[in-house]
């Protein structure tokens, strides 16, 4: 994907004549640094090399050891629900600490550590495929960033569950809920939620009326 991509640049910048190698440089919202000699986008800027001066090959970001075998599916997920890679990153590295076979004293299991129940609504099959289980567990992420509207609200639920979060009306007072928050922003370097659209949620009250809602709150949710 984009490391291939910047490979596949820096081995063209090696070929061509000094003065077409001026390369240019984009910094994403996540931290990631795109190199590139033809710019598309207006955000990219001259990676300063004065003209004439040979083309060094571009830096690329450093790819944790353990991040490299599922880069890919990071990157897939990242894109298909609009999560932030370094986020999805810092869930992994703290669920299971990349080992696609973890399994939790409570039965959690693989990269980002689905209960079996859990892995059964998503429609994941095989927990312990990374591809399966990322793909799995970024689309819980999602709905509960969605939900939420809280990136500590929604990482809480993920790892306490929903119940528990609406059941004390924000971060349960638990110390391993409470850990795994700080862990995971620390390590995303997140504070927000990202800006996602709400999806619209169906709530039957216990008169029977049905309300349709972005605000998802307690009841029965559709």
């Amino acid at each position: 994907m984009i490391l291939k991509a910047l490979i596949a640049l820096g081995v063209g910048l090696a070929t061509v004549s000094p003065a077409a190698a001026q390369t240019y440089r984009l910094i994403g919202p996540d931290g990631t640094v795109h190199y590139t000699n033809t710019p598309t986008d207006p955000r990219y800027r001259r990676d300063g090399m004065a003209a004439g001066q040979a083309a060094a090959p571009p830096r690329l970001p450093v790819v944790h050891a353990a991040v490299a075998p599922y880069a890919s599916e990071i990157v897939e997920a990242a894109e298909r629900y609009g999560v932030p890679e370094s986020l999805i990153r810092a869930v992994i590295r703290v669920e299971s600490a990349f080992n696609p076979r973890a399994v939790s004293r409570k039965g959690a299991q693989g990269l980002m550590q689905l209960m079996p129940e859990t892995a059964a609504v998503l429609g994941v099959r095989n927990a312990f495929d990374p591809r399966e289980n990322i793909d799995g567990g970024v689309r819980h992420l999602r709905g509960l960033l969605e939900r939420f509207g809280d990136l500590q609200l929604a990482l809480a639920a993920y790892n306490a569950g929903e119940q528990a979060v609406l059941t004390h009306g924000g971060i349960p007072p638990y110390p391993e809920t409470r850990d795994y928050v700080t862990r995971v922003l620390a390590l995303s370097g997140g504070n927000g939620a990202p800006d996602l659209p709400r999806s619209t949620f169906r709530v039957i009250e216990r008169d029977g009326a049905v309300v349709y809602t972005n605000i998802p709150r307690l009841g029965k949710l559709f």
